[in-house]
């Protein structure tokens, strides 16, 4: 029988493990700022290479995960019954951390990653896999059969595409589902070098699509309503966190503050600059 927790998967997919492992390990701390089990039981139960894909950057890639969180819980607070779609969906667990018993879900991966997905994940009434690359147009057709609101969320993956691969899918979403929203995370140009070191010594996927100002995505249909940092995340979040968090993370803007942003946009075709 084969192995079910062996995995083989493209380069890029690959890096899903990073975001997998910071849940589970965050989740497995003293004191954890998210709680995710299901995190801890995939990464326990699949084979992978463990040393590979750690980081010692965890609490960033944890407030990256929970600034996504914390704007898909407001639009469902808004829209309860709205579409959220998660645009390289790896092995993100999002579906289980902000369920309100009434959203519809698509998790959108390539079809390596969804078969992975699928030794661990099922569809059901509200939430269903797709097997697509976010480069394509047909799965957007899936997406109109669900009721909108839309809102769109990418969680570590754009900024390994090409700089026309991305301004591309954004632009196709901006003007199918006009009024719905998107949030993902960019990089400036000055990560790259330390990223692609890093990369390259543990011969893994190279970042691809560096972004300075998410201000400069506005011409292709977008409208950006927030951004946030990894040391400077919205108020409410910042305010639930524990008290050392609250303190420390304004004290290490100076330094991390550029590193990752997260901004959420508004669709709104036929904006320009």
């Amino acid at each position: 029988m084969p192995d079910e927790t062996r995995v083989g998967l493209g380069q890029v997919q690959q890096t899903l493990f990073f975001p997998l492992i910071a849940r589970a390990r965050e989740t497995e701390s003293r004191r954890p700022l998210l709680s995710d089990p299901k995190a801890v039981e995939l990464a326990r139960t699949i084979d992978f290479d463990l040393a590979t894909f750690q980081t010692p950057m965890r609490f960033m890639v944890v407030i990256r995960t929970m600034i996504l969180d914390w704007w898909v819980r407001q639009f469902l607070a808004d829209h309860p019954q709205g579409t959220v779609v998660e645009l390289g969906t790896g092995m993100n667990t999002r579906f289980e951390r902000t369920d309100n018993g009434s959203v519809h879900w698509i998790d959108l991966d390539l079809p390596d990653t969804i078969e992975l997905r699928r030794r661990y994940f099922a569809d059901t009434d509200r939430r269903r896999m797709i097997a697509a690359s976010l480069l394509d147009e047909d799965w957007l057709a899936e997406v109109e059969r669900l009721p909108g609101p839309y809102f769109f969320v990418s969680d570590g993956v754009l900024v390994y595409l090409r700089e026309a691969e991305v301004e591309g899918a954004l632009a196709r979403i901006a003007a199918r589902f006009p009024a719905s929203s998107l949030a993902f995370d960019t990089y400036p140009l000055a990560t790259f070098k330390y990223e692609h070191r890093m990369a390259a010594k543990r011969g893994i996927a190279l970042w691809q699509w560096p972004c300075d100002d998410p201000r400069a995505l506005e011409r292709l249909g977008l409208r950006l309503v927030e951004t946030a940092r990894v040391t400077r995340p919205p108020a409410g979040l910042l305010a639930s966190l524990p008290a050392r968090y609250r303190y420390l993370l304004p004290l290490a803007d100076p330094i991390l503050g550029r590193g990752v942003m997260v901004s959420r946009f508004r669709a709104t075709p036929g904006h320009t600059e």
